[in-house]
């Protein structure tokens, strides 16, 4: 795809995202990214311009965060050749697995990870829909990379910019976010 087609399918797939305002709880302006999975045209776009920049990467895994990273983190391993991994919250994995705690803005949560899911030489590509803070994102990194797997990749929807979460995340993973708002 080159740089001209991209642009205009990003900007179709920006004007697609649905703004909810006083959402969860008021003042916040909720990014809602399900209008982009509604129709064929809009989710293969999606599906299009997310794999533009891993087609070549060797990816043998995309890995996906509860909930929201399980739309698109299927359809991407998919087309890219490559198997699924599911990160979820706790009880929800039924073999043995590893588990990260992570702090939110009102206290502790944690995710998990099948202790058998990645090998040391997979290329891995992290994906959910929207990076804000950073925290869960960053604890899905951490399990990654604590498995020891060979490359990791982190892949997002939509990015809020002034939240600066990309600064928790070293300098040499490649994070990539279709969509930037600067809230």
């Amino acid at each position: 795809m080159d740089k001209k087609e991209k642009e205009e399918k990003l900007l179709i797939l920006r004007e697609t995202v649905r703004n909810i305002p006083d959402f969860p709880i008021p003042g916040i302006q909720f990014k809602d990214v399900t209008p982009l999975f509604k129709t064929k045209e809009s989710l293969s776009n999606l599906t299009e311009v997310l794999l533009d920049e891993y087609k070549d990467k060797g990816i043998t895994k995309v890995v996906g965060i509860e909930s929201r990273g399980f739309i698109m983190g299927p359809i991407m391993a998919l087309e890219l050749g490559a198997g699924f991994v599911p990160i979820r919250k706790p009880g929800k994995l039924p073999a043995e697995v590893f588990e990260q705690e992570y702090e939110k803005e009102y206290g502790v949560d944690k995710i998990q990870i099948h202790k058998d899911s990645l090998s040391k030489d997979d290329v891995v590509l992290i994906h959910d829909d929207l990076l804000a803070t950073g925290g869960t994102m960053y604890a899905a990194y951490k399990l990654v990379k604590d498995m020891g797997v060979k490359k990791i990749y982190v892949n997002f929807i939509i990015e809020l910019d002034a939240l600066e979460g990309r600064k928790l995340f070293p300098k040499e993973i490649g994070i990539n976010s279709l969509i930037h708002y600067d809230i």
